[in-house]
């Protein structure tokens, strides 16, 4: 018999928890999937689900990686600006072109995403002296390099909307596909969520929302049915697009969720604020590659370019939108709507 004491506020050792079972091959919750949300210790199961043109949960495939750098026409040596730095994909390729002697700036507004980026590419072997992240909107990227005492740099990078990660993830609100809060804010900590924006929104102006940002053909409809109205989670929300629209393609659905996501975040609105300051960021010769996934935002990357190359601030413009080959698209089919447009500055 032991003779230590009895201690009654002692506590019990925590009893030991099993890691719970892979749930077969490809789990239903994001939250089960953990090997696919830890690519760095499952490489065999990333490897699958890749090689069948899918992207494991949790992670973002780059697209048009290939185009983009040669857009750049990256040297050693150059510093320039990721003005979304996202999953790293892109920066990461960036990177290896610029070194030695390069630097480069990640700008993003995701609180939760933008530390994990950070800590991947440290892990690769990028230090504070060739990159370092910032929590901006690309919106601001004059500002930023002011507060780095950077004149102007060589190369501006962007790689418009949603990353995958942020819409396979329930809880950030961005998928439909999934129930969750209806929330779609790239930053969680500023401005209002999207079933705020429903519920105080005007029958007029969610209208022109569901119009200009995602060719919506039953707009007026819909915003009849859905402004002023409160939808707690996505799966409410799903089931009203559906009783009114008869969805059974998803392409309302899809499209309504996406004109949401550009109103909650402004997107537009920091789009042509961002192509309005860009050519005062780039010194003479330097270039722009923005890469943009829907119709809105091609447009308003097309006009811009058009006219500053109309008024001589760039010597050179993309003559057309490049867009992904078929081996990318069977690969990847979130590339399927990507379309890429560069200039050079005078």
């Amino acid at each position: 018999m032991s003779s230590e004491p009895f201690d009654a506020e002692k506590p019990a050792a925590p009893a030991h928890k099993r890691r719970p079972r892979y749930a077969g091959k490809n789990p239903r919750k994001f939250a089960d999937k953990y090997k696919e949300l830890n690519p760095e210790l499952y490489p065999e199961m990333i490897g699958k689900i890749t090689a069948a043109g899918k992207t494991p949960a949790g992670t973002h495939v780059p697209v048009l990686v290939g185009e983009s750098m040669h857009a750049l026409n990256l040297q050693p040596g150059q510093c320039g600006v990721d003005c979304t730095l996202g999953f790293g994909g892109h920066a990461r390729e960036i990177l290896q072109r610029i070194l030695p002697g390069g630097k480069l700036l990640g700008l993003d507004i995701d609180p939760v995403e933008q530390p994990k980026t950070l800590a991947r590419l440290r892990q690769a072997g990028f230090g504070s002296d060739v990159f370092e992240a910032i929590p901006s909107n690309y919106a601001g990227v004059a500002k930023v390099l002011k507060q780095q005492g950077i004149e102007a740099v060589d190369f501006l990078f962007a790689d418009l909307g949603c990353s995958s990660m942020q819409i396979d993830d329930p809880a950030r609100g961005f998928t439909f596909k999934a129930d969750g809060p209806l929330d779609m804010r790239m930053n969680p900590n500023r401005g209002i969520s999207a079933a705020v924006l429903l519920e105080k929104i005007s029958v007029e102006r969610l209208a022109v929302a569901l119009r200009e940002n995602a060719d919506e053909p039953h707009a007026d409809r819909l915003a009849s049915l859905l402004a002023g109205k409160f939808f707690s989670n996505t799966d409410d929300l799903v089931r009203a697009i559906d009783d009114a629209a008869h969805d059974e393609s998803g392409d309302t659905t899809r499209r309504v969720f996406q004109a949401l996501r550009i109103e909650v975040n402004e997107e537009f609105s920091a789009l042509d604020a961002f192509l309005r300051s860009a050519p005062g960021c780039l010194k003479a010769g330097g270039r722009i590659v923005v890469l943009s996934f829907h119709s809105g935002e091609d447009r308003r990357v097309k006009k811009a370019f058009q006219q500053h190359h109309r008024d001589g601030v760039f010597s050179e413009i993309s003559e057309a939108v490049i867009t992904a080959g078929p081996e990318e698209r069977r690969a990847n089919p979130r590339a399927i709507p990507a379309k890429l447009r560069f200039a050079v500055k005078s």
